[in-house]
């Protein structure tokens, strides 16, 4: 085969440092922005970004040339830096991400239900905290985990 192609669909989910509430909703529209453009600069396009007060969730297509771990890193540092030069609220210089990440793979028949669910996490969260949500992502992936080191 001459040619390599790749349809690789991912949910990455990622939560403030402790989880703290930083992502206000008067910016949060201009992070998920800059999220989505530093992930196609990275050639893997957003097919969408959402979240709220204390985590993210991004669904992108990755191209078959970049590493899940380099993409992730990318997309914090360049989040982080972005947050604390362009955000002026109390606190925002102590803002980090959490250490690690949920990076789950999607069918594509999966991907408008992902895009939906990501579009409502407002009203999801309303029920479902982010720690019973990613518990709930564990366990449909089917994914073994040590509480003691899921949290940061």
């Amino acid at each position: 085969m001459s040619q390599s192609l790749c349809q690789l669909y991912v949910h990455l989910v990622f939560s403030t440092k402790n989880r703290y509430p930083f992502i206000k909703s008067r910016y949060s529209e201009s992070l998920h922005a800059y999220l989505q453009t530093v992930s196609s600069d990275l050639k893997a396009p957003t097919l969408r970004v959402g979240g709220v007060a204390d985590h993210v969730h991004i669904l992108a297509r990755l191209p078959a040339t970049l590493n899940i771990s380099k993409w992730v890193q990318s997309i914090k540092a360049n989040s982080s830096r972005w947050l604390k030069e362009n955000v002026s609220t109390p606190g925002i210089s102590k803002f980090s991400w959490q250490s690690g990440y949920g990076a789950f793979s999607i069918s594509p028949g999966h991907v408008e239900a992902l895009i939906h669910y990501i579009q409502d996490q407002e009203n999801h969260h309303r029920t479902e905290t982010f720690q019973e949500e990613y518990r709930r992502f564990l366990k449909i992936y089917q994914i073994p985990y040590d509480e003691r080191y899921v949290w940061d």
